[in-house]
């Protein structure tokens, strides 16, 4: 029974991660999930925050503390969690790839 359950239990850890992995559309990035999104950076807001849009819709990029490495109009992909806090959504990344393939990781520090 133990394996079972410790079995089930590494599913069900894994299953998420999985569905990071593959882009959705923007529309469709849930609160307090892992998400990959593709899209165009719409425009830099700050420093550290971004606009992706896709055909579905916006969002915000946090990759803070550090700069926004891409530009816009640029396509790109980010992985990372949708902030679960109330108002506009918000994605703290935690990589992006760009146009050119280069991965770009983030610090989780989110402060």
């Amino acid at each position: 029974m133990k394996r079972f359950t410790l079995a089930l239990l590494c599913t069900m850890i894994a299953v998420p991660a999985a569905f990071a992995t593959t882009p959705i559309p923007i529309a469709e990035a849930q609160r307090g999930t892992m998400v990959t999104v593709q899209g165009t950076v719409e425009r830099i807001t700050d420093e550290d925050e971004f606009r992706l849009a896709d055909a579905s819709g916006t969002i915000r990029i946090y990759v803070g503390p550090n700069w926004v490495p891409a530009d816009v109009g640029e396509s790109v992909i980010v992985s990372g969690f949708v902030d679960d806090d109330p108002g506009p959504r918000e994605i703290y990344a935690r990589s992006l790839t760009r146009a050119d393939g280069t991965v770009i990781t983030f610090d989780r520090r989110y402060d």
